[in-house]
Parts: C-alpha cells; sequence; structure tokens
C-alpha cells in the first residue's frame, strides 16, 4: 500500500469555504433532473490531485448516487478498504477504471458500481456528469451523477470496500463545511492545497471532496 507523505486529518485549517449553503430547493430530485437536462454556465474547480508522478493516465468513472430518502437527498459513499494500491483507507465515490468492453463512461460508473457494492443498475437513474477530474495518482475520473430509488439492497465487496455509509446532500451543499487545507510536501515539490470535508467519524477530502465542490458550484449556478 502507498503511503501518504503526511496526514490530512492532522493538517491546520487554512480556511472554511465562503459560499452560503445550497438552497433547500435546489436539493430535490425534480430540481437536480431539470439542472442537468438544462446545465447553467460555470467554472469547474478542478484541481488535481498530486501524490504520486506517473505519466500515463488511465480512464476511470465514479459514480455520484444520490439517494432519494423520505427526509432529503442523501449522497451514498465507501470508505476503501486499507490494503489497495491507490487511495487505500480513503472516502469515495463507488467506481473504477474503464475496460475495453465497456459501452461509455456511464457505463463504466454502473458496472463498477454493481462490482463494488452490488446496487443494482434498476435502482440507479443517471441524469448528467460533471467535468473530468484527472488525480495524481494517475487517473482521468467521469463523475455520473445519479438518483438512487430505495429499498435497495446492498453487498459491498470486502476487497474494495470496508463501509458503505450515507451523508445529507445538505451537509455536504454548504460552504461553511468545505475546509481548505494545505501541506509542504517533504519532497521539495511545494505547497499543494485541497478540500476536506469531515462528517461524523469520516474524513472526506482529496479528489472525492474535489468532485463534491464541482458538484456544489455546479447547482448554485443553476
Amino acid at each position: 500500500m502507498a503511503q501518504l507523505p503526511f496526514d490530512p486529518e492532522q493538517l491546520p485549517i487554512d480556511a472554511y469555504g465562503s459560499e452560503a449553503p445550497l438552497a433547500p430547493e435546489r436539493m430535490t430530485a425534480a430540481a437536480l433532473r431539470a439542472c442537468f437536462a438544462s446545465p447553467p454556465q460555470w467554472e469547474p474547480e478542478t484541481e488535481p490531485e498530486w501524490f504520486s508522478s506517473r505519466k500515463e493516465i488511465t480512464a476511470a468513472s465514479v459514480l455520484i448516487p444520490l439517494v432519494e430518502r423520505e427526509q432529503g437527498l442523501t449522497m451514498l459513499l465507501t470508505l476503501r478498504t486499507a490494503h489497495l494500491t491507490d487511495h487505500a483507507g480513503q472516502i469515495s465515490f463507488p467506481g473504477g477504471r474503464a475496460e475495453a468492453f465497456d459501452l461509455s463512461a456511464v457505463d463504466t460508473a454502473l458496472r463498477e458500481t454493481e462490482e463494488e457494492i452490488g446496487l443494482a443498475r434498476s435502482h440507479i437513474e443517471v441524469i448528467g456528469t460533471l467535468p473530468d477530474y484527472v488525480t495524481g495518482t494517475g487517473y482521468r475520473v467521469t463523475p455520473v451523477v445519479a438518483l438512487v430509488q430505495p429499498p435497495f439492497t446492498l453487498a459491498p465487496d470486502p476487497n474494495e470496500v470496508a463501509e458503505v455509509f450515507e451523508v445529507p446532500l445538505a451537509f455536504l451543499m454548504s460552504g461553511a463545511n468545505h475546509r481548505r487545507l494545505s501541506v509542504d510536501l517533504p519532497d521539495g515539490s511545494g505547497r499543494r492545497s485541497f478540500y476536506a470535508m469531515p462528517f461524523e467519524r469520516f474524513f472526506i477530502w482529496g479528489a472525492t471532496a474535489g468532485m463534491l465542490r464541482n458538484l456544489f458550484h455546479f447547482l448554485r449556478a443553476g
């Protein structure tokens, strides 16, 4: 397992996001469908990660699954197992690398989601995609946004997923919960910054927080 040269949970907080929370009426299934059907003008904040120097970029997709709960939309996330090569022990969306037999980036996200957590496609309504997010671990990730209709049964792959959990979308779509952190890398390659969105005992950061930040910008602009 590749070890990070720092512990992101121990870094001081540079700043909190200054943006107001997303209005509740923009966080409904109908509002999200409408926003992706007629996308607004907006600027993505696609900040690549920088934890490795891989030169080859691998296509990948993740599903950004919004579960339609009675109390409001929630975001389904996974805690990756500690022995994985990339992003071990981190919070992530279900997803993975594209295969030659995948029909599209959306197909990759749906296949990987079913393989990783056992969420059947019959429960998933894809409503759109966000701009690709390039990670320093060598992946160009297409975020596929979808609504998920319960009730559903999950069967996480124990080799990849340690835990599956949900976070209220309202928590993630508030700038006050977006922390900006920075670190001087030990190898002398400079000072780097990234977002973190800690929720209860889960530390959401890096690429996952970056893609959530872009969803926030997208929905605010709609």
